[in-house]
Parts: structure tokens; C-alpha cells; sequence
């Protein structure tokens, strides 16, 4: 009769530097406890991802042998477990992993995994590593309900972790050196009347470098929620503009936007011709109206569900005023309010008296940029706040808009109270009004973020819910973060957050509502751009 040995796991949670995992306490009076550390994923769709689970076995007996001939996983019954192709196990030595057993046979719940490992006085470490199919299903989940060791001689040792986490698939839509471009950043999200996706983002083909650089405007689309996504388009190029190279003629930061009322699509960018290669934009563009001397604020059109674009068009003339040193969209998306006003996100720099965060002469400010006439003539709002730049817009149940905005103060002060700064307008960004949450409800590591509205039933009322993607950590880019807020953004509840994407990254993110019961979300790792479809309900518990 083969003795098993149960081992309750209690919860710890890790540092804001470490992995968020469920760990079990030593227990130095049992031979051969386990320590099983979960790690969030999520997983990507035709890709191994490694260390999702470690295990490490406290062989505890003086000089005893440990022998592991076997590990079986049962996840628990609701696990959607015919998304994954195969579960492997290493296992850690001083030369790095070494594989121990895989499988692809997974039956009834559950995958058993052969292989031998022997050790005397020592604690392996084992890790399971995941392959999610190709075709998977990105809204698919599975949880491991507990892991069974077999250690030989009849002896088996079981952990159950206390809360099984939920892990999740995503797609990498960009992936680094992917049509010969080196890195894909700045995502912007939004849903057409057909519910089809549109996906904007930067492509950098030399390096990850900001403007100026051989940057242009990249467009995935998708029409299935996200599954699959046609080839990508560039929809923004200056080419050789001027007779320079296209290194300097770059275009980039996109802010998309759609028109539910025409079936248009629009996108921004920010362009400037001229300056050397090692210059950066944000520093070498000047005050005046050319593209030889300030950035360009440039728009192209889709009247066909994304399918062909117009040719740019520069609109700098109707919003830029020539003193300023600079003007520019969100990055991210606009959105058009209930009477078809489209508006986006902007910021300028501007020289109003005030000393500019990092020296110099200019401080730059969040605004809007709107249209009321289909998109002929563009205006702009004054600025919301000194020393924020990229922000998202929202409308808000009243007609007024939200301006959520990146605040770089905070990276002046390092307070332990940064957060993202919040304005509301009732006129168009005429005149600002500091919302009460401001620089302190949503922390952030000095970031781009996204915020959308969308109206839906909660607990039996319908309420316009507010969502809020970032790096939810004050001081590096980790730990991406969906919260939602059913009051008008004055609160976003603990039990209202869901973490994706724990490792170090870009950090910018953009949001959509796929249909009305699921949030799309476009962000960034490094140098690439990943894609999640998550239901609503796994947010709002």
C-alpha cells in the first residue's frame, strides 16, 4: 500500500521584484516536503512557456537518497485543458535545466510524466513548462489542482496549492525581428461597428529607439476577437520626404480612433524631417510650424473597416501655436463622444512661465485634440496639468470627459504617493478641474496607460464601468494590471483587478471592448506586442 503524504500549501506573496507565487512552508520535521511556487503566465498561443510551476523537494533526511521516477498534474475540473499540446518537466542542475520527462498525452484532467532523478543531500528544483496549441482558444484557462510526486518504494508526496491560480493564453501579434523589424511598440486598440480589430503600434526596424528614427505606422486586423489577424499593413510611411533618408523622416506614436456614427476609422502619428539620427525628437524639435523644425501632427482614414487607408495629412497648421516647442496625439487611442465629437488624447510643450521638469525652457502639458465636423477642422484644449504628457480619454456618464494622464512630476519627486493624474472638462478641454483620485488611486512607474468606458450591467444595474490597464508597480515596469471602476473612477476595488503579465517590460497598454462581455488588451513585453481576450466577469468578480 503506497503511503501519501499531504502537504496544504498556505499563500505568500511575493516582492514587487519577485514572481507572485503560492508556496508552501518548509516543514524541516517531514522528509521530503514541497515547495510549489506558481508564476502567472500568461501562456502564448503556439510557444512553450517555461517555469510556469517550480517545485522544490526538501529532501531533509541526513545524506538519505531521493529518487523522483514520476510527475503527474491533475488540474482542476473546469480546466480547458484541450488547449495545451504538451506539459514538460526540467529540472535544475549547475550546467541549467535538464529535461526530466514530457508529455502530450493529457486525459481525464490530468498528464503523467516519466523520468528518473536521483540525488543524496540535496533540494531539487523542478520545473513545468506549458505548450499551448496554435489554434488555442486565448479565452481558454486551466488550474492545476495538485501536483503527485512519485519518490519510489511506495512513497508518494502530493501538494494542493490553497488557491489555484488561473493561468491564461495570449498571442505575441508582433514579435521582435518579425518582417524584418527589430521591435514593435506603442499599441493603440479599438473595435469596429463590424467588431473587427484594429491594431496600431510603431514599427522601429533598427533598433527600439524613439523618434528620430526609420520608424513608420503598422496596422494588424483582426476579425474574429482577436484569434487570428490578417498580415500587417503600414499604414503611415514618410518615405524619403525632402530627399533625406528614411531614418529621417520617421512617424510614430499612433492614437486610433473610431467613429461609430460613420464607419470611420482614423489614425495620428507624429512626424519631423531633418534632424540627425542620434537626435531625439522629444528634445531637438523647436518652436515653428515646418517639419524641418517641429513634429507634425498627422492623420490617415479608413472609410472601409480598415481594409485601405488614405494618405497622410498634416492638420499641424489648425492645432499646433508656432511658439510651442512641440505637439503631438495620445499615444493610444481617441474615442467619439454620444453627439459623434471625436476626440483625441494630446500634449504639448510649451513655454508658459514655468521651469520644464528635467531643465530647460518648455514643460509639457496633456490636453485634447477634437472635431465636431466629421474631420474637417481639428481644435485643441488647453493644458489639463504641468508635466504630464501621455494620456487617455474618456467620457464619462454626465458628457463630460476624463483625462487619465502620465504625471512626470512623479518622477522628480519618487513619492510613495505618485499616481496617475486625472482631469475632468465639460467644455471641450477649455478649462480643467483636478478629479478627486488625482496622483493617487492608480500608481504607476511613470508609464503610458490606457483607460475605457463601456456601459454594462453590474449586479443587476447598469452603470458605465471604467477600466484602466498599466505596470501596476510605483517603481519599475512589471505586474500588467486590469482594474475596473463601477463609480466614475473614484475607487477601483482590490477584488476589481486582474495581473496578466508579471515580468519586466515596455509597459504601454491599450484596451478595447471586444463585444460586451469581454476586454481586449494590447501591450507591450520587450520589443514585442502581446494580445489577450479576457472576459469581463474574470475582472469584475
Amino acid at each position: 500500500m503506497k503511503q501519501i503524504l499531504f502537504l496544504f500549501l498556505w499563500s505568500v506573496m511575493m516582492s514587487s521584484c519577485q514572481s507572485a507565487s503560492s508556496v508552501a512552508p518548509s516543514n524541516s520535521d517531514k522528509p521530503n516536503a514541497v515547495e510549489f511556487h506558481q508564476h502567472p503566465g500568461p501562456l502564448f498561443a503556439g510557444a512553450e512557456s517555461k517555469k510556469l510551476v517550480s517545485l522544490i523537494v526538501n529532501n531533509n533526511g541526513e545524506n538519505s537518497p531521493l529518487q523522483v521516477s514520476g510527475i503527474t498534474v491533475y488540474f482542476t475540473a473546469d480546466s480547458q485543458t484541450n488547449s495545451l499540446e504538451s506539459v514538460s518537466v526540467g529540472f535544475l542542475t549547475g550546467e541549467g535545466e535538464q529535461l526530466f520527462g514530457a508529455s502530450n498525452q493529457i486525459k481525464s484532467k490530468k498528464v503523467e510524466i516519466e523520468g528518473l532523478f536521483e540525488t543524496v543531500n540535496n533540494e531539487p528544483v523542478f520545473n513545468l513548462n506549458f505548450k499551448a496549441k496554435e489554434n488555442a482558444d486565448l479565452q481558454a484557462t486551466f488550474q492545476i489542482e495538485r501536483i503527485e510526486l512519485d519518490l519510489g518504494g511506495d512513497q508518494l508526496v502530493e501538494s494542493i496549492p490553497t488557491e489555484p491560480h488561473k493561468y491564461r493564453l495570449a498571442k505575441v501579434l508582433r514579435a521582435a525581428g518579425q518582417d524584418n523589424c527589430d521591435t514593435y511598440r506603442i499599441p493603440g486598440l479599438v473595435t469596429t461597428n463590424k467588431g473587427t480589430l484594429i491594431a496600431v503600434y510603431d514599427n522601429r526596424y533598427n533598433n527600439s529607439k524613439d523618434l528620430q528614427e526609420d520608424i513608420d505606422v503598422g496596422m494588424s486586423r483582426s476579425t474574429d476577437g482577436g484569434q487570428t489577424w490578417e498580415p500587417m499593413q503600414v499604414i503611415m510611411d514618410m518615405g524619403e520626404w525632402g530627399g533625406r533618408s528614411q531614418r529621417l523622416n520617421g512617424i510614430g506614436d499612433p492614437s486610433v480612433l473610431y467613429d461609430h456614427t460613420t464607419g470611420t476609422l482614423w489614425v495620428a502619428g507624429l512626424w519631423i524631417s531633418g534632424f540627425s539620427e542620434n537626435d531625439m525628437l522629444w528634445w531637438t524639435s523647436k518652436p515653428g510650424m515646418k517639419p524641418t523644425e517641429t513634429g507634425q501632427f498627422m492623420l490617415v482614414k479608413s472609410t472601409d473597416d480598415g481594409l485601405t487607408w488614405s494618405e497622410p495629412v498634416n492638420i499641424t497648421e489648425q492645432i499646433k501655436d508656432p511658439a510651442w516647442q512641440l505637439m503631438f496625439q495620445g499615444p493610444g487611442r481617441g474615442t467619439t463622444l454620444n453627439d459623434g465629437t471625436l476626440v483625441f488624447p494630446a500634449q504639448f510643450k510649451a513655454d508658459i512661465g514655468e521651469k520644464a521638469l528635467d531643465g530647460g525652457q518648455y514643460t509639457s502639458h496633456s490636453t485634447i485634440v477634437y472635431n465636431t465636423d466629421g474631420g474637417e477642422s481639428w481644435h485643441i484644449g488647453t493644458g489639463a496639468k504641468p508635466n504630464t504628457t501621455e494620456a487617455q480619454v474618456v467620457q464619462l456618464s454626465d458628457g463630460s470627459l476624463m483625462l487619465n494622464m502620465r504625471d512626470d512630476q512623479n518622477r522628480k519627486d519618487k513619492s510613495e504617493t505618485n499616481g496617475r493624474a486625472v482631469a475632468t472638462t465639460s467644455d471641450l478641454g477649455k478649462t480643467w478641474t483636478m478629479h478627486p483620485t488625482s496622483n493617487s488611486a492608480l500608481q504607476e512607474p511613470n508609464c503610458m496607460a490606457s483607460i475605457i468606458s463601456a456601459d454594462m450591467k453590474v449586479d443587476g444595474e447598469k452603470k458605465r464601468v471604467l477600466f484602466f490597464s498599466n505596470p501596476n508597480n510605483k517603481h519599475q515596469r512589471t505586474n500588467m494590471t486590469i482594474k475596473a471602476s463601477v463609480d466614475q473612477g473614484m475607487s477601483w476595488p482590490e477584488e476589481f483587478q486582474l495581473e496578466i503579465y508579471e515580468p519586466a517590460g515596455f509597459g504601454y497598454s491599450c484596451m478595447t471592448m471586444i463585444d460586451d462581455e469581454t476586454v481586449g488588451i494590447l501591450y507591450e513585453g520587450v520589443k514585442e506586442l502581446y494580445f489577450q481576450s479576457i472576459p469581463v466577469s474574470d475582472i469584475i468578480k
